[in-house]
C-alpha cells in the first residue's frame, strides 16, 4: 500500500517528516512510502538510518509552498512544489492510495481539490480531525476550517461524510451525530443551524442526536459533531488552548507550591503523562480532507515524528477501509432519497 508524503511540509520538515516515515515503515511491513521534496535534503536525513530501500521512494520537488503564499496562486505557479507534485502523483498512480502533509493548510486543500477532484454529489469537501474524548473513543469534528461560510446542505453532507469516516476509524456501525450549537434545545442556533437541524433530523443515513453544545463536544456522547468551518475552527482552537492552559497552570502551581507540591507532582507524573497523551489529538493522526477522490490527511504544522507516523498509518487505515468508496455510496444514497422526495412533492 503506497502512501505519498510531503517531505517539505511543516515547521519541522524535512527531518521529523523523514523520521516519521521511517517509523511508519517499521510499524507496517506492507507499507510503501513515497517522500516528495528536495532530494538532496531528504537523502541527507536518511543517511545513517537502516530501512527497507524497496519500500521507500524519493520524488524530487525543489519548490515549497509556505504559509505566506496565497494558496490558489501558489498551487498554480509552484508546479514543482512538494504539495503539487505529491498530489499529482496520487491522482495519476493507481497504486498510490493516500497523501499526508503537514504543510500550509490552504495550499493542501486547494491542491487536493484541483488535482483529485470532488466526489460526485458532495457539495463541499470538509476537514475532519478525530479528537480525544472523556470516554476514550474519538469524536470526529467536521468541518474544522475548510468552509467558513456554509449552507444547510453542506452540513448534511459533512454529517454523511464524517459518519463514514468515523466508521472507518473506530468500526462504529452507526455513529451518533450532533450539530454544534449554542444550546441543546431543538430551536437553538442561528438560521443556518435551525435549517440544517431539520435536514439532519430527516436524513435516514445518519444517527442524528440533536444539538451539541461546545462544552459537550469532548464528552464522548457523540461520535460526530458537525459545524460550519468558522465555528468548528473556533471550537477546535478553544479546546487546544484550554488543554494547554490547564497544563501550564498545573506546572506553575507545582513550581510555586514548594516541596509538598513537587512530591505530589512526582507521584502523579505517570497519570499526568497519560492524560497529556490521551488529550493530544495529534497522536490520533491528522485531519482528513473528506469529499475528494482519494485519502488526504493534513497533519498539524508543528508535527514531529510521532504525529507524522500516526498520520501516515491513519492514511493507510482509511485507504484500507475504503472510506472514499463509503462516502461516495452514502452521498449517492442521500441524493437518491432527496430526488424521490422532490418528485413526490411535485406529484
Amino acid at each position: 500500500m503506497k502512501i505519498i508524503v510531503d517531505a517539505m511540509g511543516g515547521d519541522n520538515a524535512p527531518k521529523e517528516v523523514v523520521l516519521g516515515a521511517l517509523d511508519a515503515l517499521k510499524a507496517k511491513q506492507s507499507l510503501h512510502v513515497v517522500l516528495v521534496g528536495d532530494k538532496s535534503l531528504i537523502a541527507s536525513e536518511l543517511a545513517g538510518h537502516t530501512y527497507d530501500v524497496a519500500r521507500l521512494e524519493i520524488v524530487h520537488a525543489p519548490e515549497v509552498i509556505t504559509n505566506d503564499d496565497q494558496p490558489t496562486t501558489a498551487v498554480k505557479t509552484k508546479k514543482e512544489s512538494s504539495v503539487v507534485k505529491g498530489l499529482e502523483l496520487l491522482a495519476s498512480d493507481p497504486d498510490a492510495l493516500g497523501f499526508v502533509s503537514a504543510g500550509a493548510t490552504g495550499a493542501v486543500l486547494v491542491a487536493a481539490y484541483m488535482k483529485l477532484g470532488r466526489i460526485k454529489g458532495v457539495s463541499r469537501p470538509a476537514l475532519a480531525p478525530a479528537l480525544p474524548t472523556v470516554k476514550g473513543k474519538p469524536v470526529v469534528l467536521c468541518d474544522c476550517g475548510a468552509n467558513v461560510d456554509c449552507k444547510p446542505l453542506n452540513l448534511l453532507h459533512f454529517a454523511v461524510m464524517a459518519s463514514a469516516f468515523s466508521c472507518a476509524m473506530t468500526d462504529t456501525v452507526k455513529p451518533s451525530v450532533g450539530l454544534l450549537s449554542n444550546g441543546a434545545e431543538d430551536k437553538k442556533g442561528n438560521e443556518l443551524n435551525r435549517e440544517a437541524f431539520e435536514l439532519l433530523k430527516a436524513s435516514p443515513y445518519i444517527d442524528f442526536k440533536g444539538n451539541c453544545e461546545a462544552r459537550d463536544m469532548l464528552s464522548g456522547d457523540f461520535d460526530v459533531v458537525v459545524a460550519d468551518g468558522f465555528n468548528g475552527n473556533i471550537a477546535l482552537k478553544s479546546a487546544e488552548g484550554t488543554a494547554g492552559a490547564i497544563f501550564s497552570i498545573l506546572m506553575d502551581g507545582v513550581k510555586k507550591g514548594g516541596l509538598r507540591a513537587k512530591l505530589g507532582a512526582l507521584m502523579l507524573k505517570p497519570v499526568l503523562k497519560e492524560v497529556k497523551t490521551r488529550m493530544d489529538y495529534n497522536s490520533q493522526g491528522g485531519a482528513c480532507f473528506l469529499g475528494v477522490n482519494k485519502v488526504v490527511v493534513k497533519a498539524h504544522g508543528a508535527s514531529k515524528r510521532k504525529s507524522i507516523c500516526a498520520s501516515i498509518l491513519q492514511a493507510r487505515k482509511l485507504a484500507k477501509s475504503g472510506v472514499v468508496e463509503k462516502i461516495r455510496a452514502s452521498v449517492r444514497a442521500t441524493e437518491e432519497t432527496d430526488g424521490k422526495a422532490d418528485a413526490k412533492s411535485e406529484d
